[in-house]
């Protein structure tokens, strides 16, 4: 129990946020929403070169990069597998198939038994399907090392706080 003499231990209310820019303004809504599209038009468009060169269908490659994130998703971190991966990616198992046949014939991934389950299946990206995978998005590592650079380690932490409450947002919005 707290004497009446002792200091109160609620700290002082923190100042007000400044307000938020309007729309139009740079840092506002609108703005965000041109340069998220404009930059999720050039991934895109990355990704299906990158599908084409391959062979591949671009769903193929959302498949590859599920796979190979697989162990940083926070929900259920720890190797793919054909059913989260449907689930991951909204598809029916029968198209999750035919997407690991084409992407294991292509030596993108393989798929290996869990030893303790022998009837779960966990889905590894190939060495050979990294070495592809780096080699050709090499020049996009470059160009987002060259942006990193221009910016301090403390707006880093920012710009890294945004892209992940970003993708905790659109998480939320999942259908």
């Amino acid at each position: 129990m707290r004497s009446a003499d002792a200091p109160s231990q609620t700290p002082p209310p923190s100042p007000p946020s400044p307000p938020l820019p309007t729309s139009q303004e740079p840092g506002g809504l609108q703005s965000f929403a041109v340069l998220l599209r404009h930059m999720n038009a050039e991934f895109n468009r990355i990704t299906q070169e990158f599908a084409q060169a391959q062979g591949l269908h671009p769903t193929d490659v959302q498949a590859l990069i599920a796979i190979l994130d697989a162990d940083q998703d926070d929900a259920e971190p720890g190797p793919m597998t054909p059913g989260r991966l449907r689930k991951r990616m909204n598809l029916t198992s029968g198209a999750v198939t035919a997407c690991l046949d084409r992407l294991e014939s292509a030596g993108h991934i393989h798929r290996v038994r869990a030893e303790d389950d022998r009837r779960v299946v966990h889905l590894h990206y190939a060495q050979a399907g990294r070495t592809a995978a780096r080699d050709y998005f090499r020049p996009l590592a470059d160009a987002t090392d060259s942006a990193r650079r221009r910016f301090t380690a403390d707006e880093l932490a920012t710009v890294v706080r945004f892209l992940a409450e970003m993708n905790r947002q659109l998480d939320l919005v999942r259908r």
